[in-house]
């Protein structure tokens, strides 16, 4: 139903009637969904701080936690970042000598697989 005739005044004041109607309609929507998600995002809250309070560990337990955290961090750092003089670190040189050792085996099945009888 496709005619090219332009709307009339009363056909305009209709759609412009609609029109203001749909985005009512959205903008109530819209508030709703923000609302919603405002109260999930309030009992997650909630509920992470519940948690949190049921599993806070005393200060010894913490000071012994954030202890063994740093002395991780530290054999991390000492494993992966490059010292002083920008040497290649040791965990770097392990990861090449393994791919090394994966592209040996590949080349190694390749070669020897065509010498079969």
């Amino acid at each position: 139903m496709s005619n090219n005739t332009p709307l009339t005044d009363a056909e305009r004041a209709e759609l412009e009637e609609l029109r203001a109607q749909k985005a009512e309609r959205e903008a109530l929507e819209r508030a709703r969904r923000e609302r919603a998600e405002l109260e999930q995002l309030r009992a997650e809250r909630d509920n992470a701080n519940s948690r949190s309070a049921k599993r806070r560990p005393d200060a010894g337990a913490q000071e012994q936690l954030s202890a063994r955290e740093r002395q991780a961090r530290e054999r991390a750092r000492k494993l992966m970042e490059p010292g002083e003089d920008l040497s290649m670190p040791l965990g770097q040189k392990i990861v090449l000598i393994g791919l090394a050792l994966v592209v040996l085996a590949i080349v190694a099945t390749t070669l020897f697989s065509s010498f079969r009888p």
